[in-house]
């Protein structure tokens, strides 16, 4: 059976760009465009020549090899050609193997966004995919607000796309980009346009404001397009963009659609999937989403007792697709809904041997549950409790000794005259039977103590020069000023190793300190 092909576009650097927060270097671009190269995907949308410098300087060479290399920016103004129109030519000028134009197609946007009549924008529609063509580049026309505006005028929307495809555009592109259309209005417009332009020349672009961004693109796809926009992990204005890190591995996993299509990603580049989204969150500078479908580290973690027994039996109890498929991995969760089965597996992901006979368990078990009725969370924080498991297990040296710590708060005037805050944290320890003690100021008490913990930690402090935290999370687990106060940290080291470790007290600056405790102790045990 000959399957039809479809064609993935990537516009992380373009829509993408456009995250709140978010801003490429040329560097970042040239990177993100390598790694979409080498995945396979078959459009990758660079940007808006003419519109800022970094652009510019992206689209002054190609960056890609296999993907069709592709500049985005508006079509012919009207009252003029497309040979006296700047953007225009910006765009055909730049090293690009084609062109996206986006373009109107709902009516009140022409009139108050554009200012024109209707017939103007469809010219420039017309003239700016002919222009491209004559420059032997690729032309796509992504008729924007295309939903509403089919909602709002059909036979206008559907003008546009009419236009373009006759003008001789290789793709033209549905808009949802309010992101408010739903999966059966994709299905019964979509079947609409295509009664005047085939589906091999129709792609869709949906944007993730229902939530429904990967199941509008879906949607389009059984009603006959045949190219879907998306980003990487889904980024994008407001509510993001539909996730191709989510749509990748269900079009080739999924027998609907993997017996039916193909696409360019190849079977040995799937497994990268995991890796790939977490390292794209790693350029950004942010914590991957740990729900993410397929690839989030709890994707595919199970924490209720009863579940994981299963599992363990046959994961298809309670897993849709093999994690490793995607390059993710199983993961049975200890916490105070464990049962055995989960502490067992666990142990041995950690790499503790121990005999499922071995009376420990059973009060490893109950200390788990005991400290998690107390607060702790132990499925977020897998290097806590290995350090619980491994103490209890007897092997876990004790690489120091805290004797105290001491935290002060002081608001003073600085020698500009400025009311600041600043922290003072002092801590001593017992190393090899000698007394250290270190000091450190921040701005808040749990960074000086973080500060003053690393600061000296005599023969071991190599060990942990390249040690990092990268994230700091509380949450107050009950009301009132005595409130109990759990801490997760991540951390991370120069090795690309990441972990979690938790502290809970009524004290946040205990709880902190323990979770920091973890941190180096683990790193110690683990990765010096």
């Amino acid at each position: 059976m000959t399957k039809d092909r479809l064609y993935l576009f990537d516009t992380t650097l373009r829509d993408g760009a456009q995250t709140n927060g978010l801003d490429f270097s040329v560097e970042d671009k040239i990177l993100i465009a390598g790694i979409l190269d080498d995945l396979g995907i078959d459009y990758v949308e660079g940007g808006y020549p003419g519109a800022n410098p970094t652009d510019d300087a992206f689209f002054k060479e190609k960056r890609t090899k296999k993907a069709t290399f592709t500049a985005f920016g508006m079509t012919k103004r009207a009252g003029r050609s497309v040979e006296n129109d700047p953007g225009v030519q910006a765009l055909i000028n730049a090293a690009s193997d084609a062109i996206c134009f986006v373009a109107k197609s709902w009516d009140y946007h022409v009139d108050v966004a554009l200012g024109c009549t209707n017939e103007e924008n469809l010219e420039g529609i017309a003239e700016s995919v002919k222009a491209t063509n004559a420059a032997g580049k690729v032309a796509m026309v992504d008729c924007e607000h295309f939903f509403d505006g089919y909602k709002a005028n059909r036979a206008y929307a559907l003008d546009c796309v009419k236009t373009a495809y006759e003008a001789g555009a290789r793709w033209v592109i549905l808009c949802d980009t309010n992101g408010g259309t739903l999966p059966h209005e994709i299905t019964q417009i979509v079947e609409d346009v295509l009664t005047l332009v085939p589906g091999t020349h129709i792609g869709i672009h949906a944007h993730n404001d229902t939530e429904q961004a990967v199941a509008n693109s879906l949607a389009a796809v059984r009603a006959g397009v045949r190219q879907i926009q998306g980003t990487l992990n889904g980024i994008g204005e407001r509510c993001g963009n539909a996730n191709l890190i989510t749509l990748i591995p269900t079009l080739k996993l999924k027998e609907e659609f993997a017996d039916q299509f193909e696409i360019g990603v190849p079977d040995e580049k799937l497994v990268e999937l995991t890796s790939i989204s977490r390292g794209f969150d790693e350029l950004l500078n942010k914590a991957p989403d740990r729900h993410s479908p397929y690839v989030g580290a709890s994707a595919f973690a199970t924490k209720a007792g009863i579940h994981a027994s299963a599992i363990l039996k046959d994961p298809q109890t309670y897993e849709h697709v093999d994690p490793a498929l995607v390059g993710n991995h199983r993961k049975v969760l200890v916490s105070n809904q464990a049962g055995m089965s989960n502490l067992i597996d666990e142990l041995k992901r950690m790499g503790i041997v121990v005999e499922k006979s071995d009376p420990r368990l059973v009060d490893l078990l109950s200390i788990v549950k005991e400290r998690e009725a107390h607060g702790y969370a132990y499925e977020g924080a897998s290097a806590s409790l290995e350090l619980l498991a491994r103490r209890h297990l007897g092997s876990v040296p004790e690489y120091f000794k805290i004797e105290s710590f001491r935290v002060m708060v002081e608001r003073r005037h600085n020698a500009n005259g400025d009311l600041v805050t600043l922290s003072e944290a002092v801590v001593k320890i017992w190393l090899d039977g000698e007394k250290l003690m270190s000091v450190a100021e921040a701005t808040g008490p749990v960074n000086a103590l973080d500060l003053a913990l690393r600061k000296d930690l005599g023969r071991l402090q190599g060990k942990i020069d390249d040690l990092e935290l990268v994230d700091y999370k509380v949450r107050i687990l009950n009301g009132g000023t005595d409130a109990i106060t759990r801490v997760l940290i991540e951390s991370r080291d120069g090795a690309g190793h990441r972990w979690f470790t938790v502290g809970v007290s009524e004290n946040i600056v205990d709880a902190s300190f323990q979770a920091l405790l973890d941190s180096i102790t683990f790193k110690l045990l683990k990765y010096s």
